[in-house]
């Protein structure tokens, strides 16, 4: 059984009920009492709808997937972290956790500079694999990152290959191939704008701004 679901926002959610399950663009299956998409901010009540029945109920949805872009964070932005809340804020735009991902080539991460910034130097083949997390995210999310990251005078946003480690949520057929030990494309916010000292500074394949390098993260509120 199929059926569509206007969401007041000009964007109409198309749902497939199968045996018990929804499913949505042949993406997602979750369990018939609660729909929750990975790639979806709910910000009010959650979906719900009724197993034999063609009709949602939804306060509103924040995006389609259609028009979302994959965004791999390696710093500041993961969950646990510092700056993790803007990716939280329905006024800077949608986003949602996908999984945990690792860069495919080795890239230098470093913590540089007065505030101990983490830093992605544009520079494959050095360093390490850079673990991560995969978020998707819509046009006004991704514009606000870029304002955010000082885009492109500080960081410079690219494509980078990137391996998933784990997906959040089921694979949408069983035919297909699962979503952990995939390569996928990201939007990466790396740079090529770094002094040439960087180069020189410990390596990290994973960030924490309470790690064991010492190096605490100097909020934007405090500088």
């Amino acid at each position: 059984m199929a059926g569509t679901y206007d969401t007041g926002r000009q964007q109409t959610f198309t749902f497939t009920l199968e045996r018990g399950r929804c499913r949505e663009s042949q993406r997602s299956i979750i369990p018939s009492t609660t729909l929750k998409l990975c790639w979806v901010t709910l910000p009010g009540p959650e979906c719900k709808f009724s197993a034999g029945t063609s009709v949602i109920c939804c306060s509103w949805i924040t995006a389609s997937l259609a028009r979302m872009a994959q965004v791999f964070v390696y710093g500041t932005l993961k969950r646990g972290q510092p700056n993790h809340q803007v990716m939280l804020d329905g006024t800077n735009g949608s986003s949602a956790f996908q999984g945990r991902g690792r860069t495919v080539e080795p890239y230098p991460l470093v913590i540089a500079g007065q505030h101990n910034i983490p830093h992605l130097l544009n520079l494959p083949g050095r360093g390490h694999c850079v673990a991560g997390e995969i978020y998707a995210v819509d046009d006004q999310m991704l514009q606000f990152l870029d304002e955010f990251e000082g885009c492109p005078d500080m960081y410079q946003r690219t494509l980078v290959r990137i391996e998933v480690l784990e997906w959040e949520g089921e694979r949408s057929a069983p035919e297909e191939t699962p979503a952990a030990d995939r390569i996928v494309q990201c939007f990466v916010y790396s740079t090529a704008t770094y002094l040439p000292e960087w180069v020189h500074l410990p390596y990290h394949d994973s960030y924490d701004s309470q790690g064991e390098h010492g190096l605490r993260y100097n909020p934007r509120e405090n500088r």
